[in-house]
């Protein structure tokens, strides 16, 4: 059992740079069984993130961090945070407001999650993103290797008015791709946000549930005052912070269920 979230370090994981859709990133990995890409959530690879990252490694899966930011293995603060938050929001590579927007970090995860498919068993991979990078792990279901998306709080567009917390996160044409995919090959996507979490608003979930239907799995957890776990308003990160090693656990429950969506879609 833990008081906090669970946390581990870097031990164990293999730093190699990856070149795609010309942005390279270094990108660690670990474990063998079906692969799985995960994107930090900002500020990047905190021990938080890698306690899940090893999650996933002891349940049976080859486990990819894209580290786009950040320094990997420092531990979340505001000092550390800020700059990251900073140089993120203005980067072309992530249009972190734009609206109806593909984005070009798409295209390099897409490389991704397709060089890891072609070395690891089973049929495809899972993506899975986290806040600022939630977004991405749906939009990348675009490419046929994608079998099990994961957005866990997406975050962009930043929900700024109306027309951008009901933005889906990616463009028209990458929405009606998988869309299409749902209907002709059975892909299903999974999506997860606190109740009250403004920062993964629930008019994008309902954008999502609107087109894809039974096929956009959503996770919600109750962050209302006097909720049963005792999560503040301003709960935010489902997979990490606010996970506790206790029986029934929201948020631990929330971790388990993606686990068994991977195993379900990956084999």
């Amino acid at each position: 059992m833990t008081a906090g979230a669970p946390e581990t370090d870097l031990t164990g994981w293999r730093r190699a740079p990856f070149t795609a859709a010309g942005s390279t990133y270094d990108c660690y990995e670990k474990g063998s069984g079906p692969g799985v890409v995960l994107l930090p959530e900002i500020p990047g690879m905190t021990p938080s993130v890698l306690g899940f990252a090893d999650h996933l490694v002891d349940n049976g899966f080859t486990v990819l961090i894209v580290s786009a930011f950040g320094t990997p293995g420092v531990p979340e603060s505001t000092r550390t945070g800020l700059p990251v938050v900073a140089k993120a929001c203005v980067s072309a590579e992530f249009r972190a407001f734009a609206t109806n927007a593909k984005r070009p970090f798409s295209d390099y995860l897409r490389a991704v999650a397709r060089d890891l498919a072609a070395r690891t068993p089973g049929p495809g991979v899972g993506v899975i993103g986290m806040c600022f990078t939630g977004g991405f792990a749906l939009a990348a279901a675009v490419d046929d290797v994608v079998l099990a998306p994961v957005g866990s709080q997406p975050s962009l567009p930043l929900p700024l008015g109306a027309k951008r917390k009901a933005d889906p996160g990616m463009s028209e044409a990458e929405l009606a791709r998988i869309a299409a995919r749902t209907v002709e090959s059975g892909l299903c996507l999974m999506g997860l946000r606190f109740s009250e979490d403004w920062m993964a608003p629930g008019e994008r979930f309902q954008t999502l549930k609107d087109r894809l239907g039974e096929a956009f799995r959503v996770v919600e957890l109750d962050s209302r005052p006097g909720n049963p776990d005792g999560f503040k308003k301003n709960a935010h990160s489902v997979l990490t912070r606010e996970v506790r090693e206790r029986d029934g656990h929201a948020a631990l429950a929330a971790r388990a269920q993606v686990v068994a969506f991977l195993h379900e879609r990956l084999g």
